[in-house]
């Protein structure tokens, strides 16, 4: 990489915004500068020029002939006729030879163009260009074709010139106050382009403050000050820290949560099975075994103990589980097919209960696995509090799945926390179960775009109700289109 394009990208953002508005305002004022010098050096040469025409007119006779010295009057005196005002006239012969008249302030240096508008013999054209005088000094020059030398007969040019001295050292002095002014220029606005990019840069300097400090302490209670007016850039990108920061915060008081509360389900169920294993060990180190029943009772407990871990820890992974994850399996489902699958594992799980199912067709966009967990853990709930012979009421209706049993029912007190993770109420803390089963429910239905609630049912009990979007038949890109006709009649399970 070039040195110098290394050096400038090690400089600071409001150093390279200053040295950018400067190169800018430099090459812009360099342009201006340059052009009105070429045009003030334009107008003077248009009017040096204008001068030399008015010149021709001298040392020509009045017969057109060119005139190689002024003719003296009668008094004695040069005729005031051929006198130019501070200006050369000479002639210039075909052969190269000059003329110069006594009242010429001097000799003009002759050049290969003078000599063409001889050989060209036009009178109607000139030339223009800029030479010096025998002493070096520069000059303007007109060459014009006149005609015939009276003295030699030959072809011949008359040349007219003027010092250039005055119309140089304007454009001299001119170019050195465009120098000056166009150096100001640069300096006030690489000034000016620090002060501005300091003065923008300043939100810029509190973000950065802001990340450092949260970098370096870890605390994500920091807020970036923001106009709730202002909509520029900087603007923005302070509301996206400080909403990220919020984010963070919450997600981290919800992790700590989590593995405070996971300690706490975990510390019973670990408990348990190390007095059961204690009990055990030191049966066989003293050789005083166990009743067999005793042997039983406690082989049976350690088992359902490492059941209830092994619960919980699935439902950990599954509340930890990240959206991206969850949305690479992401599919149309069949939701009928998901709340029957649900029900053959429910009724397993409560034998001695009715389960009476009505489903009709539906299709909606889910986790296939997440939405039968969380219609499982449904029916689970239902099946834990209900009476033994009970019944349990399932029905899919255009995406609305409706479960209710005919148990204690939930306090009104209590129903603002069914779906907190690891609440339980109180009256089910000797039940089995993590309190983790209805906040997956809660988690999996709202990722899918639905809702769902839990209320008190008429006559008693409790009825859960779940509403996912979808239509009853599958969308034309499915390939599972069913062979069921448009409207099917409901099923009963």
């Amino acid at each position: 990489m070039n040195p110098v394009v290394r050096r400038y990208r090690s400089l600071p953002i409001r150093s390279r915004l200053a040295l950018l508005v400067a190169a800018a305002v430099a090459f812009a004022v360099a342009a201006v500068s340059v052009t009105c010098w070429f045009i003030v050096q334009g107008k003077l040469y248009d009017q040096v020029n204008n001068d030399l025409e008015k010149m021709l007119g001298r040392g020509v006779g009045p017969d057109g002939v060119v005139l190689c010295a002024s003719p003296p009057q009668k008094n004695g005196t040069d005729n005031d006729e051929f006198q130019p005002r501070n200006g050369y006239v000479q002639l210039v012969r075909q052969d190269g030879t000059t003329c110069v008249p006594r009242y010429s302030e001097g000799t003009v240096k002759v050049t290969g163009s003078d000599k063409a508008v001889i050989k060209a013999a036009d009178l109607r054209t000139g030339t223009y260009r800029n030479g010096t005088d025998e002493d070096g000094n520069p000059v303007r020059v007109l060459t014009v074709y006149k005609g015939i030398d009276a003295v030699t007969s030959q072809p011949a040019a008359l040349m007219v010139a003027t010092s250039l001295k005055g119309t140089q050292s304007t454009l001299n002095e001119l170019a050195l106050i465009l120098l000056l002014v166009s150096g100001v220029g640069v300096l006030g606005a690489g000034a000016a382009g620090l002060a501005v990019a300091r003065a923008g840069l300043r939100p810029v300097d509190k973000l950065t403050e802001a990340v450092e400090h949260v970098a370096r302490t870890e605390d994500l209670s920091i807020r970036i000050p923001v106009d709730d007016d202002a909509e520029d850039e900087v603007a923005r990108l302070s509301r996206s820290f400080n909403s990220m920061t919020s984010s963070l915060a919450s997600s981290r008081d919800l992790q700590q949560q989590l593995i405070a509360d996971a300690g706490h389900e975990l510390r019973t169920p670990l408990t348990s099975l190390r007095t059961n294993i204690e009990l055990l060990t030191r049966s066989e180190e003293t050789g005083r075994p166990l009743p067999e029943a005793d042997r039983k009772a406690l082989l049976a407990s350690v088992k359902a103990q490492m059941t209830e871990l092994a619960s919980l820890i699935g439902d950990l992974q599954e509340l930890s589980r990240s959206e991206g994850q969850r949305g690479e399996r992401v599919q149309v489902v069949s939701l009928e097919d998901t709340v029957e699958a649900a029900l053959r594992r429910a009724r397993l799980r409560g034998p001695e209960l009715t389960i009476a199912a009505s489903l009709e067709p539906w299709y909606t966009r889910a986790e296939p696995a997440a939405l039968e967990r969380a219609v499982v853990n449904i029916l689970d709930n239902a099946v834990k509090f209900s009476p033994e012979g009970g019944t349990i009421e399932v029905r899919l209706d255009r995406g609305v799945l409706t479960v209710r049993d005919h148990g204690p029912g939930i306090p009104a007190e209590e129903l603002p926390h069914v779906f907190d993770r690891f609440w339980r109420s109180p009256s089910a803390r000797a039940l089995p179960g993590s309190g983790l089963g209805l906040s997956i429910v809660a988690r999996t239905i709202e990722q899918s775009g639905g809702q769902v609630t839990l209320d008190h049912a008429d006559g008693g009990g409790t009825v859960a109700t779940v509403r996912l979007p979808g239509a009853p038949t599958p969308p034309p890109e499915t390939p599972e289109t069913p062979e069921t006709p448009e409207t099917p009649a409901p099923r009963t399970a």
